[in-house]
Parts: C-alpha cells; structure tokens; sequence
C-alpha cells in the first residue's frame, strides 16, 4: 500500500507500528464493514456489479481461512486488502477501499466489535442482578450484622445487603446502556477527515450494519475515541462495584467471619498447606478492578492531547479497551456464579447480628419515643452506657440519665418492655420500612428492581434484534 510513496521500512520499524496483534479483536467486524461498503459502492453505481461480486466472494473465502491465513501486514485492513489484491487482482481488489480511509475504516470497526462487547457485558450484568435478587428472596428473615468502618454497627439482613448491590449494579447497567448508545453510530464515509467526493451513501452504509444514525461531522467521526473512553469509564465503574462484592466474599469466607462457604468451583489450595480454601477467584476479581481502572487512566493519558484529527497515537488505545471489556466481562461472570452456589451460614450471621452492642441506636431511638428526650441526649445516654460497659437495664440507664440531665428514664415513660423489644433484633428490623431490612420493605424493593430489570432485558433484546436483523439483510444484500 505504501510502496509509490514511501521506500522499504526496516522489520524493527514495521513491528514497532504494527497493530495485528490487538487487531485480531476486529477480523470479523472489518470483513462486515468492508461487505457494507463494497455493497453500497454497488448500489451508488460507483463500482460495478461484476466486480463487486468478485470482491463479495474473495471476502467470504478470507474469512472461511480466518485471520491466520493473513499475511503479517502493517494492521488487519492492510493485510485483508492485501489477500484481497492476491485472490482477485488489483484491479479489481483495489477498488473495494473507494471513498473510504483506513481512519474511519478503523473506527467504524472498533464501533461494532465494541457494540457486540457492550452488549455481551449488559446480557451477564442482567443475569448477575438476577442471581442477587433471587439470593434476596430467599434470605429476606436472614438476620447478619450491617458494618459501618468494617465495626458492627446494626443489625440488617442478607437480603437487605444484596440488594445494595443490586442497585449499584443497576447503575452500571444504565452506564453501559448509555456508551452503548455513543457508540452504536457509524463514522464510514468521513474518509481521512474531510470526507470523500465519492457520491457515497452513508446512511445505507450505517443501516447495513446496524448502527443507530451516522456521526454527521467527519473530522469528529474519524478522530472521536470519547465512546471509547466512555465505555472502559463505564467497565472501571462495574469493576469497582464488583470488587467490593468480592472483598465481602472474601472476608466472609474466612474463619474470623465465617458466613459463606465458597462453591469448590470457585477456590483453590494450596501447593504446601493441605488444609487450604482459597478464595482465588473473588481475588482475582479484586485484583482485575485495578487493572481495568489502569486501562481507564491508560486511554484517558493517551487521548487527553491530541490534535484534530485522527492520531495514530490512538493505535495505543484499543489494546486497553479489549483488555478492559474482556477482564470485565470475565469478572461479571464469575461473580454470578460465585453468589449463586455459595451456602450461607445463617446460624453465624444470626449469632453475630447483634454483637457489639449492635441495638445501641435502636435503644437510643426507643429513649426518644417512650421519654420524649432528644434523641442527642438519648445519644449520650446509651453512649455512655457502652463505654462503661454496663448491661442495658432500667436501672443502669437511670442511673446514666438521672447523672446526665437529672431525670430518671424510668420517670419518663421507659419501662424494661421497652428495653427488652430495642434489644430484640427482629422487632427492630420489622420498624425500619423507609428503604431498609424490614421484610415488607425489601420485599417491596425487590419487585422495583425486577420490573427494572425487566425493562432493562427488553431494551437489551431489541438492541441485539436490530443488530441480527441487519447482519441479516447485510448477508442477504451481498449475496444477492
């Protein structure tokens, strides 16, 4: 391609500017875009039907071959165009890359095999948010202690504690939704930068291959990487939110904590201890967080200074993309599979709901109610009961009440029935309905955010049928 301009290139140079190696991830999508491509020439009438059936049909046999078939070109576009040329001749192979550069070439490529990853990715966050929310159900009277700074704090329940996730991931959900929508729109037919003279049909180009609408400025379509940026911003935000799932599964599934025990499938041993079940595969999800977040800081310093319009700096970055979208697919995976088969210890968690003085803020409240004392007093009270140590009676927090504000609690209404249902963990957690582990209240919550996940899986299906459809018609049209 470069040989009436530019003289021979030593190998040192070739393989320092060569992308072949992460453009495997785009083989597929650049043989459908250049399909969209020859046929649209077709149909303009700006090649003819013979040849275009010739190049058609050369396509088809380079993609039966597969990539390795290739010759080690300068990138994937070159070495396709390259085996086009052998297969078919130049004349006739050297006319299906009219009206377009490899600048919007590559970025229309990088679009649909990322389109197809973000999809992938919403497809298992739905299954994910599915696992917790079943998991909800089934443990919504499973008492465990609720941490504040990793300190027992008040009494909660499992059910209560997925489903914070849940939401969390729900969030990640609509984040992915939305780079999807930046990104599922066609940059073909802006040529280098300043489009073609070619009398091409972009938006025929962008209905064959599925995309939303086209990118209308053609200098920002071949150089735009915001719906990368976007999209890896996105994956470090789900990474983050599953990394804190995993710290849990770890910590739960030690001896200290013992709440789950991790499905075999999910854990290793060790080499030297016999003994051992470690949690290698939540680890390794924490672990990949920081790799996908590095891969966020890596596009964001590449592209942060770039000129208009197309760099090739920007060669630099979709490695960091496919590593990103591959580590965080991978993780959303594993970690539906962890939740789903881990047993859980409910006797634990019961025993250890209420440890630490984990009712000290409902006796606070109750203080609040049966006395009509501020609850800042009501504070001090039962704060100063924890520091001395005392057992929460009626005479202790007399004694507490009549040193603090001259009164005994007693005189004001608090009796030891009172006492008795502020230390009893159930009764508390049936009074806390505005958002928390009330079983009424989770139940409420999970029939929201399965009537969201439900119009999340609706989304997701006509997405993914608009996209197959026009596959389709793209096949149909080239083999006609």
């Amino acid at each position: 391609m470069r040989k009436a301009r530019l003289s021979s290139q030593p190998e040192d140079v070739l393989a320092f500017t060569s992308s072949l190696a992460a453009d495997r991830w785009i083989f597929d999508a650049n043989l459908a875009v250049d399909r969209a491509h020859v046929v649209m020439l077709t149909e303009e009438g700006i090649i003819t039907l013979e040849i275009s059936s010739l190049i058609l049909s050369a396509l088809d046999r380079i993609q039966d071959t597969g990539i390795s078939a290739l010759s080690q070109e300068e990138d994937i576009h070159a070495a396709i165009e390259a085996r086009l040329i052998e297969m078919v001749g130049e004349d006739v192979g050297g006319r299906m890359h009219t009206g377009r550069s490899r600048n919007d070439e590559v970025a229309t490529c990088i679009r649909v095999r990322l389109r197809d990853e973000l999809l992938f990715m919403m497809r298992e966050l739905i299954r994910l948010r599915q696992v917790l929310i079943m998991c909800a159900k089934e443990h919504i009277e499973t008492l465990m202690p609720g941490f504040t700074h990793t300190q027992h704090a008040q009494p909660t329940t499992l059910a209560h504690h997925l489903l914070a996730h849940a939401g969390a991931l729900e969030r990640d959900f609509d984040r992915l939704s939305g780079a999807y929508t930046r990104t599922n729109q066609s940059p073909l037919g802006a040529a280098a930068f300043a489009g073609t003279g070619f009398p091409i049909n972009r938006a025929r180009t962008s209905r064959l291959l599925g995309f939303d609408g086209v990118i209308e400025n053609s200098m920002d379509a071949v150089s735009a990487r915001d719906f990368l940026i976007e999209s890896v911003f996105a994956s470090a935000n789900l990474m983050t939110d599953l990394s804190r799932i995993a710290s849990e599964l770890i910590l739960w599934s030690t001896s200290e904590f013992d709440f789950v025990t991790i499905d075999d499938r999910y854990a290793s041993t060790s080499s030297i201890m016999p003994q051992k079940k470690n949690p290698d595969v939540a680890e390794l999800v924490r672990g990949k967080a920081g790799s996908v977040i590095a891969a966020a800081t890596g596009i964001f310093t590449i592209t942060k200074a770039l000129p208009q319009s197309y760099n090739r700096d920007l060669q630099e970055a979709t490695p960091h993309l496919w590593s990103a979208v591959s580590d965080t697919l991978a993780s959303i995976r594993m970690t539906a599979g962890m939740i789903d088969t881990m047993e859980v210890h409910r006797e634990n968690l019961l025993r250890q709901a209420t440890a630490g003085f984990a009712m000290a803020t409902e006796l606070a409240d109750t203080l609040v109610r049966s006395c009509g004392i501020s609850f800042r007093t009501a504070h001090q009270i039962v704060g100063t009961l924890a520091r001395t140590g005392a057992q929460p009676s009626l005479a202790a927090i007399d004694e507490i009440g009549l040193s603090l504000t001259g009164k005994r609690m007693s005189d004001l209404g608090l009796d030891e029935h009172a006492i008795s249902d502020a230390l009893d963990p159930v009764a508390s957690i049936r009074t806390r309905r505005s958002g928390g582990p009330a079983p009424d209240d989770v139940m409420r919550v999970t029939l929201v955010f399965e009537e969201k996940l439900q119009e999340d899986a609706a989304l997701l299906d006509s997405r993914c049928e608009r996209v197959e459809e026009a596959m389709e018609l793209l096949q149909d049209t080239d083999r006609r």
